[in-house]
């Protein structure tokens, strides 16, 4: 019974491997290297695509008993890149209605920073029911909610040309749900805050190297 968890175990992690590196790889050049946001994601594409050449030539391997030849390789390559391309294509530019608290979170879905598109998408793959709640803000949406303007919000536009903050919803969720999207996006790299404001919601944001300590 043990081996068997194990197992199961060891194929869940080689499943879901990918995608953490994919995330958690354009988070880390995002913050250690202050890479330009799209230069951050294709650091995290490369990881995952080297990853996903070794996944397929280990299966080939064992398959064939043998690597392949050089065109093979070349192919292989490809192959994981246009994968891994997909997805994230996929996952920049689209995110369900079903997923957004109204439209205009949807329309403004696509001003957030690709690395933070990317976070989301790739949850919401896990949870279906997940709710963005709100996304890119101005100084007057803090005084419509009754709040005091912010001098400095992740969820206004940066420098870079992206909102760096994103809210969920947790009302109506259970804990353990909460818990999980919160643990997540916190392995992911992202900083994580559980406030009230105009309503419990989880504040995910990813760091402005213009803007250092605002949330």
């Amino acid at each position: 019974m043990g081996k068997l968890i194990y197992n199961l175990l060891k194929i869940i992690l080689l499943l879901v491997l990918p995608f953490i590196l994919l995330v958690r790889g354009s988070v880390f050049f995002h913050e250690h290297y202050e890479l330009y946001s799209w230069f951050s994601l294709l650091g995290g594409m490369g990881i995952t695509v080297v990853v996903l050449f070794v996944y397929m030539t280990f299966f080939y391997g064992k398959l064939t008993g043998k690597v392949g030849k050089s065109s093979v390789l070349l192919r292989r390559t490809f192959l994981a890149f246009l994968l891994v391309l997909g997805y994230c294509v996929y996952g920049l530019i689209f995110i369900s209605g079903s997923n957004t608290k109204h439209e205009e979170v949807r329309n403004e879905y696509t001003q957030l920073h690709p690395i933070l598109r990317l976070g989301v998408s790739t949850i919401v793959f896990l949870d279906k029911s997940l709710i963005v709640t709100d996304a890119s803000r101005v100084t007057e949406d803090y005084k419509k909610m009754g709040l005091p303007a912010l001098k400095n919000s992740l969820h206004y536009q940066q420098k870079d040309g992206f909102v760096h903050a994103v809210d969920i919803r947790t009302n109506g969720r259970s804990e353990y749900r909460n818990f999980f999207i919160k643990s997540y996006f916190w392995l992911m790299g992202f900083n994580t805050l559980r406030h009230v404001g105009t309503g419990d919601h989880l504040h995910i944001s990813l760091s402005s190297h213009d803007a250092p300590g605002a949330i």
